[in-house]
């Protein structure tokens, strides 16, 4: 366990996050009002209590089962301006100043939103939320892992009505047995529009996935990638090239990546030297939130105060944000922990 003190450095620091998902960060609160909404309808419960006891995930399996009711509960543009600002306000609790929200727009068209609907709705939240609370959000349109129309859909929202947050193209769903490669068509029309590449791959899947996400797809970033660990030799490209994994501890052991946190592969990406960024995933289903993930990473890795708010400059620096808002934001931190550390930071 980490010293009350570290607690509540964390608490206090400012921070970004990189891997989050919009549907997946719902609080229970949000989704039972949604629930309650379309009560009969629905299996989810209606009860916040009760939704916490939804989510406890047997596997990654179980969890993609789940999945889909949560998001079928966003029927509306109400529905899902509701989540959004809910979202940008839990983040804004917790000292998030920044985050890229990892959107699935295939969904919300198949319930009958319209592109443009779809784009005009998470602007108007996303402006919403950073005036009413200050936090900056951005957009990852994902692929839900499936080729042809759905990933054809996904692109087409991306690139004929780009909403001006959006900033990268993701890629989501099963890993297992969908490789990676036979999306490429899709990351380089997006990377060619000028979008960043940010795949899922090596989540509960092997390290060739993480090798076809960074060859065949462009990857700048990789969701997760901790199956890495088993390559030496991707360690090593990924540690040359700079490429970050987005990694998301507690989330790997909810869906059983990972047997436990003390047996996460963390401490041995960093150890080689691969950039890594600590986020959530989906933090109501998974009972966690970043401040917790921080706790969790400076646990695993023995750090202190000066340590934990390197987590915090890292996530900044492998972000999509601009270059201004980058050194103001970096400014932030170096202010806080300045302010606030026990010990001189050097």
């Amino acid at each position: 366990m980490i010293s009350p003190e570290l607690t509540r450095f964390i608490a206090g620091l400012p921070k970004a996050e990189l891997h989050v998902h919009h549907i997946g960060a719902a609080s229970p609160h949000i989704v039972a009002e949604l629930a309650a909404r379309y009560e009969g309808t629905t299996a989810v419960p209606a009860d916040p209590a009760q939704v916490e006891a939804f989510y406890d995930f047997r596997d990654f399996s179980h969890f993609l089962q789940v999945y889909p009711q949560i998001v079928d509960l966003v029927r509306t543009p109400e529905d899902l301006w509701t989540l959004i600002h809910g979202v940008g306000g839990d983040m804004a609790a917790q000292q998030v100043r920044y985050a890229e929200l990892t959107v699935t727009p295939q969904p919300h068209l198949a319930r009958g939103f319209a592109p443009q609907e779809f784009c005009e709705v998470i602007e108007d939240a996303r402006r919403r939320v950073e005036a009413d609370f200050g936090t900056i959000l951005r957009w990852c349109f994902d692929i839900p892992g499936i080729p042809g129309p759905p990933a054809e859909q996904t692109l087409s929202i991306a690139l004929d009505h780009r909403p001006d947050g959006l900033v990268s193209l993701g890629l989501g769903g099963a890993e297992a047995g969908v490789s990676r490669s036979q999306f490429a068509p899709y990351f380089a029309a997006a990377r060619a529009a000028g979008l960043h590449s940010v795949p899922h791959a090596g989540e509960v899947t092997d390290a060739e996935y993480v090798w076809q996400a960074v060859r065949d797809l462009g990857a700048e970033r990789v969701a997760h990638g901790i199956r890495g660990v088993e390559d030496p030799a991707l360690l090593e490209h990924l540690a040359e090239h700079g490429i970050t994994l987005e990694v998301c501890p507690t989330s790997n052991v909810c869906t059983r990546a990972v047997p436990s946190l003390a047996e996460h592969p963390l401490p041995a990406l960093v150890a080689a030297g691969v950039p890594i960024t600590v986020n959530t995933d989906d933090p109501p289903m998974f009972g966690t939130d970043l401040n917790r993930e921080y706790a969790v990473a400076a646990e695993l890795l023995s750090l202190d105060e000066k340590g934990v708010a390197d987590l915090a400059r890292a996530a900044v620096e492998a972000s999509f944000l601009g270059a201004e808002g980058k050194s103001a934001l970096l400014a932030e931190i170096d202010a806080y922990a300045g302010q606030n550390s026990s010990a001189p930071l050097t």
